[in-house]
């Protein structure tokens, strides 16, 4: 059926350039929208192909809507404006309630009516599933574990020690929540296990990615606040505390007890060594480590940037004579001084 540009652009609250009356059903790029779904330009990189695109309206800039061939939704922010119009096109299936009968559920879980458990579920005793929750098949909630409204467990997810896990949650296939943190200490020639005793808290609004991994704190809970983005297979070790709205891109790993601020952002495969604290709006870019605690806001960057394998070895090279090339810079500022 889908919606009207008319309906679509009063329920996204923007401003329409064309036909209330045309009628879209799906999305699609700009390259390959056809009549009846809806497109974006977000990137300054795809504009070349608005003058070309089939579709039936594009979502974007107030400086590109002259140039658009097809009607347009302007909106500030183009790709937040498609975010919203796509989840409108493609609203979420309604759950159906009730427990699968392979599903395994201890008499002392307390499971929401309004609920559903899909297949081969297993639910631990003391565990609280709240209303309108979906915990998808093969999920495990442990012992004492709470989900709250309307969160989404897809499949196969293993949530554990007792976590506590907030309102409209997103848990992707194999995240594993509250497992054991890496905590153990040496003792002449043998590693002692260190008991894992806290949990997990994950505010509302928390999306995270499949194959990712928070374990539980050692003493203290690890925490995940509100609105927190974390893509696929990161890993949040033990008592980290990650701020409000943070996005953390794919392949992040983030060491014990360090502290993220709110409104940062990782990107793919940063790392970020344990016991320090990130403030709040820091951006950090691909492939970074970090090493010490980050107090100013801003972008930061560490690493070496892709080059020619050949250039790369020789300053590699180079790179291995740098401590004897500051020792003789050293020395001969040190001669001049004395002159």
């Amino acid at each position: 059926m889908g919606l009207t540009l008319g309906q679509l652009a009063q329920q996204l609250g923007v401003e329409l350039r064309g036909d209330p009356a045309v009628r879209v059903s799906g999305v699609a790029t700009l390259q390959c929208a056809q009549a009846g779904e809806l497109s974006f330009l977000a990137n300054p990189r795809y504009r070349r192909h608005l003058a070309a695109t089939r579709a039936s309206a594009v979502v974007l800039a107030p400086e590109d809507a002259p140039h658009c061939p097809v009607a347009a939704l302007v909106a500030a922010n183009p790709y937040a404006c498609y975010a919203r119009a796509a989840r409108l096109l493609y609203p979420q299936a309604t759950l159906a309630p009730g427990i699968h009968p392979s599903a395994v559920v201890d008499p002392e879980a307390r499971i929401d009516a309004s609920a559903s458990i899909a297949a081969h579920c297993v639910v631990e005793a003391g565990a609280v599933i709240g209303p309108r929750v979906y915990v998808g098949p093969r999920c495990l909630i442990g012992a004492g574990v709470s989900i709250d409204a309307d969160s989404r467990l897809l499949a196969a997810v293993t949530v554990l020690a007792a976590a506590r896990i907030g309102k409209r949650v997103v848990l992707h296939p194999g995240v594993v929540i509250g497992g054991d943190g890496f905590g153990m200490a040496w003792e002449d020639d043998h590693w002692e296990n260190v008991p894992q005793l806290g949990s997990v808290r994950i505010a509302d609004d928390v999306d995270i990615g499949a194959n990712t991994t928070v374990d539980r704190g050692s003493l203290d809970d690890t925490v995940i606040e509100e609105g927190v983005k974390i893509d696929n297979q990161v890993q949040v070790a033990h008592n980290v505390v990650i701020g409000a709205h943070t996005a953390i891109a794919g392949c992040v790993g983030i060491s014990g007890s360090a502290r993220i601020g709110s409104y940062c952002a990782l990107a793919g495969g940063v790392g970020v060594v344990g016991h320090l604290e990130i403030c709040d709006h820091v951006r950090v870019t691909g492939m970074s480590m970090v090493t010490r605690s980050i107090s100013e806001p801003g972008t930061y960057s560490a690493g070496t940037p892709l080059m020619p394998n050949s250039q790369w070895r020789r300053n590699a090279v180079a790179m291995k004579r740098l401590d004897a090339l500051a020792r003789r810079v050293r020395a001969l500022e040190k001669a001049s001084e004395n002159k």
